[in-house]
């Protein structure tokens, strides 16, 4: 291992330890008991919301309801399912995947809140343009003394919202499927360029091109995938409650792979976290450039985030890896490799052709809403009539991504999501009671659905 790759590992290792595990895990739960479980409870009316039932006309904003979820869900869904689950398990074995539903499960309460507030503290940046996003929440609503968490936020978002990892895992995907032979290092750089200028063409079209294409692009291949994952599912589904069972006990196994039952536990988290990005703060960002004037009905959309990221898709991942058994002896697989061999083992070719499209489309997406996160991070520091030189930064991570190791850029993104936490979850702890003021208010007054789509109003409980 090289000296960056020692320096990325402990950069990550020291910021998930047990305080901010406590921060995340803690802070979903308190979120979910101290709103009596609302999200939850209203789950099938986030959908309606999402929809287009419940549209403000005339409400300030970029986005439509379900634009936002589909920005937000574009820098999740992607090789954090694929690929990341892989990195999961091989670190800390099937155990880590009930950490991730665990991650997933408090990150539903714990989006809720955030992008609630992501709505209800909106600011101007520099230019004047409204902006959401927790450096945002914590200048408009908290206390002067609280704006280095602002600050915080903002810097580490900068790199934690860089493409390293999907360009690296991209690159990795074209190399092994092509069989290429030859120095992989000139390789490796020029399919940095070419990544570049695909994801070039559209990050200078601004957010509103990065939403038209999530849109278009997300549903059909987040459906395609979960096809290729049934596939699988199906022909082995006399394993598949051994599997379940397998995941379970190892959860609470003390022995388990990633350093006990304590380190299984931080993987999963931390693997969560960066699936669903419950928590981070990034989902604030595109949630509040939603176009409404209720704050709670944007943070009820964002409660899907999480059910179909991790609880849906990483778990149809985790699976297909587990059923073939490539985790116990990974033997070099790791990441991607591993997840394409898997699929390779049951569906031959088509598969590996079905998965790269899968990864290709995903991973683009993921760096497109990357970038409006790392930009509106940069525009707050640097003001946002600069933050247009964060474009051709953002590129040259694409490159550098291509040509680095593994380790080197998943640790700095995880290490860096670590940091964004600190003060988006500290914000929501603070503000927390407003939001639920708010729901209060929006559950108190008749909810009519528009265009027709119903014909009765609803007065939903509290």
């Amino acid at each position: 291992m090289t000296n960056l790759e020692t320096l990325a590992v402990a950069f990550a290792d020291f910021v998930w330890g047990t305080p901010l595990l406590v921060l995340m895990v803690g802070g979903g739960l308190f979120f979910a008991l101290y709103s009596r479980f609302l999200p939850y409870r209203h789950l099938p009316h986030a959908i309606g919301i999402m929809l287009g039932r419940y549209d403000t006309p005339g409400a300030e904003g970029e986005l439509s309801h379900a634009q936002a979820l589909a920005a937000a869900l574009s820098g999740t869904l992607g090789l954090g399912n694929i690929a990341g689950v892989a990195l999961a398990i091989v670190a800390g074995g099937p155990g880590a995947v009930f950490w991730m539903w665990v991650s997933a499960l408090v990150g539903i309460a714990t989006k809720f809140f955030t992008c609630s507030l992501g709505i209800m503290y909106r600011g101007r940046d520099s230019l004047g343009q409204l902006q959401g996003g927790p450096q945002y929440i914590i200048r408009e609503a908290l206390h002067k003394r609280f704006y280095p968490l602002a600050i915080l936020f903002s810097a580490a978002g900068i790199i934690g919202t860089l493409p390293m990892f999907q360009t690296n895992q991209l690159t990795a995907l074209i190399r092994d499927t092509a069989a290429v032979s030859g120095d992989p290092l000139l390789f490796n750089l020029l399919t940095g360029c070419v990544i570049a200028t695909v994801v070039g063409s559209v990050i200078f079209g601004g957010l509103s091109r990065v939403a038209q294409v999530s849109v278009a692009l997300l549903p059909t291949m987040t459906l395609t995938y979960l096809g290729m994952t049934a596939y699988v599912l199906i022909s082995h589904a006399g394993e598949v409650p051994a599997m379940f069972a397998l995941i379970l006990t190892e959860a609470f196994n003390p022995q388990a792979l990633g350093g006990g039952l304590m380190g299984v536990i931080l993987v999963g988290i931390s693997r969560g976290a960066f699936s669903n990005e419950a928590g981070l703060g990034t989902e604030v960002m595109a949630h509040g450039a939603a176009r409404t004037s209720e704050p709670i009905r944007e943070g009820l959309v964002a409660t899907l985030g999480p059910v179909i990221d991790t609880l849906i898709v990483c778990s149809c991942t985790a699976l297909v890896i587990l059923l073939s058994g490539l985790w116990r002896e990974p033997a070099g697989l790791s990441g991607i490799s591993m997840t394409m061999t898997a699929f390779r083992s049951d569906m031959g070719v088509i598969g590996v052709v079905l998965l790269s499209v899968q990864v290709l489309i995903l991973s683009l997406t993921t760096m497109f809403t990357g970038w409006y996160y790392g930009a509106k991070c940069f525009g707050f520091l640097a003001g946002a009539q600069h933050q247009h030189w964060f474009r051709y930064f953002f590129l040259a991570a694409i490159v550098f991504g291509a040509t680095a190791s593994i380790d080197v850029v998943f640790n700095l993104i995880i290490g860096a999501y670590g940091l964004m936490a600190i003060p988006t979850m500290t914000a929501t702890l603070l503000l927390s009671g407003k939001v639920m003021q708010a729901a209060h208010d929006y559950f108190s007054r008749p909810l009519q659905p528009n265009r027709g789509h119903l014909e009765a109003t609803e007065k939903a409980p509290l």
